[in-house]
């Protein structure tokens, strides 16, 4: 290596390279410099190459180097589930289908495989980082960080007895544990995840207010998914769910709001002056008909709208880059108007925007000087991406997640030339053959 040159560990050449800041810009002829996981520089190629001296050079002729997807809601273990009770409304899915099999079947390994799988799929997919809410988040937690992902793990918290936990003081404490575990990890953080306004109570919900303001995490929440449930919140005790957690002090910059398909005006305006985030998962809303995301207003109020795919037992993928796709069109139909939610609205959505949900921004989302070297590397000279015009659009209406070549998460190639490099995927589908042989005589 020449001495005048700065040693680093990798330099990786895309034919497009999209930091997502500012929003829509394309670089070509640029370089990512890596080093010790993060992200040393964004400079010109041949800049690049007199300043540095790479032990690996990585050129991706063929593609848009992105930040790693971040998928803000999703239910990773309940990739099992995948296909198990289609075709029906949230509350009977849930209750006669979904919430007895767990009860039979959810376990720590049943968790540790349900997991691996859906790494690899989010992975083979360009998702870097998973914001999850399911049981047996020390579990979540271990499998992630062995295989070298990137996860917000939810302290999950629900009124009745699971595998997980009994009694609201067993959630608090389980969940306590996984957080003292994985302070200070890399990869790994936490938040509150009650599960919803209709199965968890006033007295939960204020205990996890107060340990979320001492400790100052994020509530990871399903909040209006359904007109039902609002409807039933109101009948039950005359207020609406949002007004409710309102009054118990939890409509804060901390809580992440998922799915919000049943907003009003003065709703919209209350989460945008209190800094609530949104997060938007349009295929589960779609496919369970629980309704429309106004996302167009939402984001025209000031308020950050994520992306998620929710679990693969309700989508039934964990594809973000497909997500990113349904959503612009959605988008659009809901707010009446085509120019809504652009292109690189939605790629933000579903990087930047998921980070500065999760409380990650300084970390990852963006390919910018100090983040993670959290990207993702999608191949974009492929008939089905050709001509190309705009490589942002074409990433959001017309790429695939077959596309995607290459993931790195902290400057580690997790998937290098669509081959996973942590995770053994025969051992992986095998362990899926025996849970679906399991589930399937129940």
């Amino acid at each position: 290596m020449s001495a005048s040159r700065q040693p680093i560990d990798t330099l990786i050449l895309p034919r497009w390279l999209i930091p997502v800041v500012p929003a829509g810009a394309v670089l070509e002829g640029h370089a990512l410099a890596v080093d010790g996981g993060r992200i040393r520089a964004v400079l010109p190629a041949d800049e690049a190459a007199a300043r540095f001296a790479a032990r690996e050079t990585i050129k991706l002729p063929r593609q848009a180097l992105i930040p790693g997807l971040i998928n803000a809601h999703t239910h990773a273990a309940m990739n099992l589930m995948r296909g198990l009770a289609d075709d029906l409304p949230l509350m009977e899915w849930l209750q006669e289908h979904i919430w007895p099999a767990e009860g039979r079947f959810v376990s720590e390994g049943f968790c540790a495989d349900g997991v691996q799988l859906a790494a690899a799929e989010m992975l083979r997919g360009g998702t870097t980082c998973f914001n999850d809410m399911y049981f047996f988040p020390d579990v979540t937690a271990a499998t992630t960080a062995r295989i070298g992902m990137r996860a917000a793990v939810g302290m999950i918290l629900i009124d009745f007895p699971t595998p997980w936990a009994s009694t609201t003081e067993e959630y608090l404490a389980k969940g306590q544990q996984v957080r003292d575990a994985y302070r200070d990890h890399p990869l790994i953080s936490t938040n509150f995840a009650p599960h919803a306004p209709y199965t968890v109570s006033d007295e939960p919900l204020r205990a996890v207010r107060t340990r979320a303001d001492e400790m100052d995490l994020r509530v990871h929440m399903h909040v209006h998914e359904t007109a039902f449930e609002v409807e039933q919140a109101e009948q039950q005790d005359g207020r609406r769910p949002l007004a409710r957690l309102a009054d118990l002090g939890l409509v804060t910059p901390n809580l992440l709001a998922v799915h919000m398909t049943q907003l009003t005006e003065s709703e919209i305006e209350d989460c945008a002056r209190a800094g609530v985030h949104v997060l938007h998962s349009p295929e589960s809303n779609l496919k369970l008909a629980s309704g429309l995301c106004p996302v167009a207003k939402l984001l025209d109020a000031g308020v950050n709208v994520a992306l998620g795919t929710d679990g693969a037992a309700s989508n039934n993928d964990l594809d973000m880059i497909g997500e990113m796709r349904t959503a612009a069109l959605i988008g659009k139909l809901a707010a009446g108007d085509a120019a809504a939610l652009p292109a690189a609205t939605v790629l933000q959505m579903a990087t930047l925007n998921g980070a500065r949900a999760l409380g990650l921004d300084a970390d990852t989302g963006s390919l910018e000087p100090g983040k993670w070297a959290d990207c993702t590397a999608i191949d974009l000279d492929t008939p089905e991406t050709r001509p190309l015009y705009d490589p942002v659009a074409q990433i959001v209406y017309s790429s695939d997640r077959r596309q995607v070549t290459d993931t790195w998460v902290a400057g580690k190639r997790l998937l290098r030339d669509r081959q996973l490099t942590t995770i053994d995927l025969d051992d992986t589908l095998a362990r899926v053959d025996h849970w679906q042989a399991a589930l399937g005589k129940a």
